[in-house]
């Protein structure tokens, strides 16, 4: 199993770093956005709770590292379509490996790809004035390595049953851009009205970026922002990630008996 799976995993790699266009559009796009965003609105905005000199690039610092990491499943998992197309998906499925390989193969092989990317902007913390210590690289890094799993499931599942990129586009980004703007990466959800709060708590999304939020600031930044502590962020987003997994793998089972 551990040889198919690190192959996949391989080529989902590879396969990204040779097409340039890729890379550009995955990582720039948030950068772009946050930056052109976040200095438009600079010292204008300021969550509740949070110190004075804490502006809008600061705040939606998590919020873009998030952004990177939708990106990333967009752009990984489409590839279950293009391999369909191509005969190597039909391949892979009968060869003597567990459906569960293929799909932690593919799975892996996202998470890795969009983990690289939002930890090239991790780094660039300093430059709007976060202090990164090994222990908060290492926190957050763990975070969001958890949180693209799960988006790289989500997409892995809602690839697997379509055969139309189009399709696969459209119904990404009306589902991920959602889940990323009721997140709390936009605005807090402290001044979200009543129905918006109980969107945004039932968002696994919304857990990832508090996550990311309390790894990177100190407390005293975040206690009055209303996120909900570390522990259960976690504990959210990583069950939200074993549940997209059990559901790839029988989508994956099931898919012979459909064929």
């Amino acid at each position: 199993m551990f040889p198919a799976v690190a192959t996949l995993w391989h080529r989902e790699v590879v396969r990204f770093l040779r097409q340039r266009s890729r890379v550009i559009g995955a990582f720039a796009t948030p950068i772009v956005f946050w930056f052109l965003l976040g200095s438009g609105l600079g010292k204008s905005f300021r969550a509740a709770g949070t110190p004075d000199d804490h502006g809008y690039l600061e705040y939606f610092f998590p919020g873009t590292l998030t952004m990177i990491l939708l990106f990333s499943a967009i752009f990984s998992t489409i590839s279950v379509i293009e391999d369909r197309a191509a005969g190597f998906l039909q391949g892979v499925l009968v060869a003597p490996i567990p459906r569960s390989a293929l799909v932690l193969g593919n799975v892996l092989g996202g998470t890795t790809l969009a983990l690289l990317q939002a930890t090239v902007l991790l780094f660039a913390a300093p430059l709007i004035g976060l202090h990164l210590t090994a222990a908060t690289v290492a926190a957050t890094i763990a975070v969001m390595a958890l949180l693209a799993f799960s988006l790289t499931c989500l997409g892995f599942l809602i690839a697997w049953k379509l055969n139309s990129t189009q399709g696969f586009h459209a119904i990404m980004n009306l589902l991920l851009i959602p889940m990323w703007m009721l997140s709390g990466a936009v605005f807090p959800p402290t001044g979200a009205p009543r129905w918006l709060k109980i969107v945004i708590q039932l968002n696994p999304v919304a857990y990832g970026v508090a996550a990311i939020r309390r790894c990177l600031y100190p407390a005293a930044a975040t206690n009055g922002m209303g996120l909900p502590a570390l522990p259960v962020c976690i504990a959210v987003v990583a069950g939200f990630a074993a549940v997209l997994f059990v559901l790839c793998v029988r989508g994956a089972s099931n898919y012979e008996a459909a064929a």
